[in-house]
């Protein structure tokens, strides 16, 4: 899966910085999501992350789940980690929240295979259709993973979009960490 990842945009949170701000709930159910439906990616990740950081893999895997997990996530949550990190989140979306994906998507019209996939971005929506297709998932899903979506989504377009940028940095439910949720001021 090829990864591009746009650096220009400030504002919008890279991968290791969303597992490191991201509530200790939402990283655990990405966890338990891989461990039950993508055994191979999740033994992958721990084979990643132990050949990063000079470990077996075995020390990981012996772990407790909620300590593997809390484990796991730390090392996620450092920039060199950031291309797996973003593979993760990218793998879980696809599979755990494809109606998410597809939701955002379908309020934008943007032609996709009904799984979440897009074979090209058109070009940036008008700021009130891309504003109401946010708002849309911020009522029918948790925003914490709106936020984690929209993040993501955001750095997979060279240019990415302004106006979600905008959205990103001015709406406080799209904020993650200790505020994430919270209600737009």
């Amino acid at each position: 899966m090829a990864i591009r990842v746009n650096s220009s945009a400030l504002a919008t949170m890279r991968s290791y910085e969303i597992f490191r701000e991201c509530p200790a709930e939402v990283v655990n159910e990405i966890f338990v999501y891989l461990q039950e439906h993508e055994k191979g990616v999740y033994r992958a990740i721990i084979q990643n992350i132990a050949t990063q950081r000079k470990l077996r893999p075995v020390f990981i895997e012996r772990k407790p789940k909620p300590e593997r997990h809390e484990w796991l996530r730390q090392a996620l949550s450092r920039k060199p980690a950031d291309d797996v990190a973003a593979q993760t989140l990218q793998i879980w979306l696809l599979g755990a929240q494809k109606d998410l994906i597809c939701q955002f998507l379908d309020a934008l019209d943007i032609a996709h295979d009904g799984k979440g996939f897009v074979d090209e971005l058109p070009p940036e929506p008008p700021s009130e259709k891309l504003k109401a297709a946010v708002d849309h998932l911020l009522e029918s899903h948790r925003p914490e993973i709106v936020a984690v979506y929209l993040n993501l989504f955001q750095t997979m377009d060279d240019a990415g979009w302004k106006g979600l940028e905008e959205i990103l940095t001015t709406d406080a439910r799209l904020k993650i960490g200790q505020t994430s949720g919270a209600e737009t001021a």
